[in-house]
């Protein structure tokens, strides 16, 4: 019998404990929202506002697939309250950055969620 790895910490718990840690993990000047996602109880919304004057802001769906590893989305990236293409390379080279602190804050986590 195998014993599935899942989720068990609350949602509005999980995404406290996000909210405490990602901006340990972002540059400083970043600002970060983490919000629970309405439709899944294991995933977590978050808005992360880029610094500097670039003005880019990024949305993430994080959703946890097992207690500790998680799948990072690209939901949608805005400069200045308009949808960009995502796909020019500044803005690649910041998504991926974002989605490595992203696995960053998942891992220092992984006390809280498994």
């Amino acid at each position: 019998m195998s014993k599935t790895d899942v989720l068990t910490i609350d949602q509005s718990e999980l995404t406290q404990a996000w909210r405490q840690t990602l901006p340990t993990v972002l540059n400083e000047s970043d600002q970060a929202e983490v919000m629970a996602d309405e439709h899944n109880p294991s995933s977590l919304r978050i808005h992360i506002r880029s610094a500097g004057h670039s003005m880019y802001t990024f949305d993430f769906l994080v959703t946890y697939v097992d207690s500790r590893e998680v799948k990072v989305e690209l939901v949608d990236v805005e400069k200045a309250d308009v949808t960009v293409d995502e796909r020019n390379e500044l803005i690649q080279n910041l998504v991926e950055d974002y989605i490595r602190h992203i696995h960053e804050c998942a891992q220092a986590l992984k006390k809280v969620t498994s």
